[in-house]
């Protein structure tokens, strides 16, 4: 086994686990789940992190499958959606996948300049993002029937599934308020006006 294939399955499977730590990470900071366990600042650190190592460990997979000796991927196999020979559906899933965390990692940083909103709506993206992913690796990987990459595949599935439930029942639930005892005024005291003297 060459190293290069090695490289090619290793940075594919380390890229689908650091996507998959990023978007349970992202779903543990949204649903709250966390509570105040840990502070803000380090959690969304940690979050961003993983999505910048999802990127960088998929540019090696594609890198070393563009420079394999025996696999022909080419420039529009490897970046353009259905033009792989080879499992053009699973490729063309993980290509689009790779574009969409180009997206979403960079919006990080643009953040302050496209508005909270906007930022929010391409961060609902990572969802269908982390599921391109896992097909991809699902049916194109060549480690699939391996255990450990099964169990892995599964569990991250529904960690991301139990996690998103959670997160669509609070967004359709009505917001709770605290009970606020209602204030009693006390009714305003009617000046006495002095009574007219007639005149003689």
């Amino acid at each position: 086994m060459s190293i290069e294939w090695m490289a090619i399955r290793g940075s594919g499977l380390i890229a689908y686990a650091l996507l998959a730590g990023s978007t349970i990470w992202g779903l543990l900071i949204s649903t709250k789940v966390l509570g105040r366990a840990v502070k803000a600042k380090p959690v969304s650190w940690f979050h961003e992190s993983l999505a910048i190592g999802s990127l960088i460990a998929t540019g090696i997979h594609m890198y070393f499958l563009f420079n394999h000796d025996f696999i022909d991927f080419g420039y529009r196999a490897l970046f353009v959606p259905g033009a792989s020979a080879w499992q053009p559906l699973p490729v063309a899933l993980g290509v689009v996948a790779f574009y969409m965390m180009f997206v979403i990692t960079l919006s990080f940083y643009v953040k302050k300049w496209i508005g909270q909103n906007a930022w929010r709506a391409i961060h609902m993206a990572s969802f269908g993002t982390f599921l391109g992913a896992a097909l991809h690796g699902v049916f194109s990987g060549t480690d699939t029937a391996n255990a450990a990459v099964t169990i892995m595949y599964v569990a991250s599935l529904a960690m991301v599934t139990m996690l998103m439930i959670i997160r669509i029942a609070q967004s359709v639930a009505p917001p709770t308020r605290a009970a606020r005892p209602a204030a009693r005024r006390a009714p305003a005291a009617k000046s006495a006006e002095p009574a007219e003297v007639p005149a003689s």
